[in-house]
């Protein structure tokens, strides 16, 4: 390993960095690209769904198909990238139909070399990004908020979720996407000599919309070239947005969407054999079944019901090492606490969060706490979106009692992306591990305000209410974003009391008043070393005890490179402070002093086209880390062999020099999948962690069928290497099957 970069502690050392951060700034040659061209940004487009005499037949022959010919065509897509505003290089052609039951999407997307057509996988909802693609978002509440996602590439994968209304979440993110909705749905595709088609089938009961069915709805579609890294759209949007900005889709009419009201049906059954990771462990097996119910109330609200919840399919976590002294994030995974899971968000993504679903079945160390069941009551009663959930966890010995969680949830759009809401969220233990008082409680209001279309300003205040917790119970935030196509900014200020106890929220650290501030410019250079866009942008974040003792200090200056073939790079220095109040063990057998802490490191990222065949990613951070230094180095190699086979290899690595002693880290992570077709895949996890000195391996089947139900073969094994470990692996065999009803339509 080379030896440990020098640390900088002069002002000219400062200097020097910032400099290379800001390289891209010193580039006056370069003009930006001004947009020309194609339809003008806002201004709103129509079309027509037209009623259809006959379904069509689902195989992709749009143009042959004679139940076409009522559905007149829409074009005129408009680039966002590479040349902003120009029309797309190639032809697109949408027809939208319905009948009593289903909506329909036809669409052609023209090619004059269908050869170099790029599919990157054909497994259900991986991602469009690295194929040629078209992607749909349906706003059917006409509330410029939320929407229904429906995507697809050449080879026919079904890729689905949910937008939902605006957050603070990042500057260019518009709304929420929970890409972890489900839905049933189908979708039919062909490449022929005139580029590729596909045909979208997609059932009324699947969507939410107004009780009378209002006769224009919100549009938009997305297609994607990826040889080009072409992306357009058939309403035009500047090159900071994306899809899931449904306040500027364009206008469907003509639908006659029925009333409704429907119920869904689907049980499950699997059955589990563990064998445990010592010598001579016994084998113990087991089988169960359970139900989740769904019920259209309204054709906007959705009653939802699961009995003896089970999320065996569900893939596993990705491991961390934690080199600081705060909580770890770990994303939620689990499918019926992911859909509408926007409606119930209040906080700062992994950060703070008013409710985090993952402390409802599962052990502060990740261990399975049986669910018992539970309601979710959820959707939009014209401007009002309302949230209610119930759910039992039952006890789990020397983990936690039995617990009862609910979360009641209210919002209000108001115009122009604006909206205000209140949140309840309680746990209450019960049982013989239960306190006398085992309760939780947390209350939030929330608000933003959008100022014209790309200024927003956003906040909330909380506080819980914790048995023997009486001060400083707070939390609140305000922000204030603006992004435009050329400068995004925001600013914003948060303060979480000492007090502060959201027992079913996230939280990474407590007692702190924390100011942040980001600057980002975009320039688009005309013809000049074949880059496509330069990113320079300044961060800064604080964190503040209320005594004024500084624990972090993050600033960070970069500028990001983007070439027209896919390559980027990132060019960053960052400056830091810690602020350690007590020592703490880094790793076992090295401790981090109290004291305060000042670096600068280097930051480099760099990447191939994500789309290609093969590609290669590379992030090196380089500087000081507590007093010592570290050099940290996270390579990662990705293939694909057509549009069924891909695999990722990764690896990071710490090398760190502290006064306190030295040590290394190692993380490798290798993930394969292959799909035999879109809904029948294998796919496997194999992660080494050698902090904890134990392998893991995840190894997945599933062959789906309606809205991702079906039959699930799951292969867990992990080995414990080290000192405290057997050597012995502990191996769990569990095969599921569930199957969705649709019993009343």
């Amino acid at each position: 390993m080379p030896a440990m970069l020098a640390r900088r502690r002069g002002r000219g050392g400062r200097l020097a960095l910032a400099g290379i951060g800001l390289l891209g700034l010193a580039l006056a040659p370069l003009r930006a690209q001004q947009a020309s061209g194609g339809e003008a940004i806002g201004e709103r487009r129509s079309m027509t769904a037209a009623r259809l005499s006959a379904a069509p037949v689902l195989d992709g022959e749009v143009l042959a198909d004679p139940a076409w010919e009522t559905a007149v065509p829409s074009g005129g897509f408009v680039q966002s990238a590479p040349d902003e505003g120009e029309p797309a290089s190639e032809r697109t052609e949408v027809r939208v139909g319905f009948d009593d039951e289903t909506l329909f999407v036809g669409v052609v997307c023209y090619d004059r070399d269908p050869a170099k057509i790029i599919v990157a996988e054909r497994r259900r909802d991986a991602s469009l990004d690295e194929s040629d693609s078209f992607t749909i978002v349906l706003d059917a509440y006409s509330d410029r908020q939320s929407g229904f996602v429906f995507g697809t590439n050449p080879a026919g994968i079904e890729f689905d979720g949910q937008v939902t209304g605006a957050t603070e979440g990042g500057l260019s993110a518009g709304n929420a996407f929970n890409r972890s909705w489900d839905a049933v749905w189908e979708v039919r595709t062909r490449v022929s000599e005139l580029g590729w088609s596909a045909e979208f089938a997609i059932p009324f009961r699947t969507l939410r919309y107004a009780r009378n069915g209002a006769a224009r709805w919100g549009i938009n579609f997305q297609r994607n070239i990826r040889r080009r890294n072409e992306t357009s759209f058939w309403a035009p949007l500047a090159r900071q947005l994306n899809l899931y900005w449904v306040s500027l889709a364009g206008d469907l009419e003509g639908v006659e969407a029925p009333a409704q009201r429907n119920l869904k049906w689907t049980p499950y059954a699997l059955v589990k054999g563990r064998r445990e990771g010592v010598a001579g462990g016994a084998t113990a097996s087991d089988s169960d079944a359970g139900l989740d119910v769904k019920y259209g109330v309204t054709p906007g609200v959705t009653l939802d019901a699961t009995l003896n919840t089970d999320f065996a399919q569900v893939e596993a976590d990705e491991q961390q090492i934690n080199l600081d002294r705060f909580n770890l994030f770990f994303p939620e995974k689990r499918p019926f606490f992911l859909e509408n899971a926007g409606l119930f968000s209040i906080g700062v993504a992994e950060e703070l969060e008013l409710f985090f679903s993952r402390r409802i079945g599962l052990g502060p160390q990740g261990q399975e706490i049986p669910i018992v069941g539970g309601l979710r009551l959820s959707g939009k009663a014209g401007a009002n979106n309302l949230g209610l959930l119930y759910m039992r966890a039952d006890e789990a010995a020397d983990v936690a009692p039995r617990n009862d969680f609910a979360v009641a949830r209210y919002s209000r759009d108001l115009p122009n992306r604006s909206a205000i809401g209140a949140m309840f969220v309680g746990r209450e233990g019960a049982g013989r591990l239960a306190g006398a008082d085992d309760t939780n409680r947390t209350y939030g209001l929330d608000g933003r305000w959008g100022i014209g279309e790309y200024g927003q300003v956003s906040g909330f205040v909380a506080r819980t209410d914790t048995p023997g917790i009486r001060e400083d119970d707070h939390a609140f935030r305000l922000a204030a974003r603006y992004d435009s196509e050329t400068l995004a900014y925001s600013v914003g200020y948060t303060e979480v009391g000492e007090g502060f106890n959201p027992e079913v929220g996230f939280l990474a650290r407590r007692g702190y008043r924390k100011p942040d501030a980001f600057i980002l410019y975009r320039i688009r250079p005309e013809k000049t070393w074949g880059l496509q866009e330069l990113r320079p942008h300044v961060s800064y974040r604080g964190f503040w005890g209320f005594d004024d003792f500084q624990e972090t200090g993050y600033l960070h200056v970069d500028n990001h490179w983007e070439w027209r073939n896919g390559y980027e790079l990132h060019t960053g220095v960052n400056f830091t402070r810690e602020g350690v109040r007590e020592p703490f063990e880094i790793v076992p057998g090295v401790v981090v002093p109290p004291g305060t802490y000042d670096h600068e490191d280097l930051q480099l990222v760099f990447f191939t086209n994500r789309g290609a065949p093969a590609g290669f990613e590379l992030r090196i951070t380089a500087g000081g880390i507590f007093g010592g230094d570290r050099v940290a180095l996270a390579p990662s190699l990705r293939l694909r062999a057509g549009e069924a086979f891909n695999g990722e290899l990764g690896w990071t690595h710490n090398d760190v020099d502290l006064p306190g002693g030295s040590f290394e880290t190692n993380l490798g992570r290798l993930r394969l999948s292959y799909s035999f077709t879109p809904r029948v895949f294998v796919q496997a996890l194999a992660q080494y962690n050698d902090r904890a000195d134990r392998w893991a391996t995840n190894l997945r089947f599933g062959r789906l069928q309606s809205a991702n139900t079906g039959l699930f073969v799951v292969y867990d094994e992990a080995r414990d290497l080290g000192s405290a470990g057997t050597g012995v692996p502990d191996r769990s065999l569990i095969v599921k099957y569930s199957r969705l009803f649709d019993v009343l339509r």
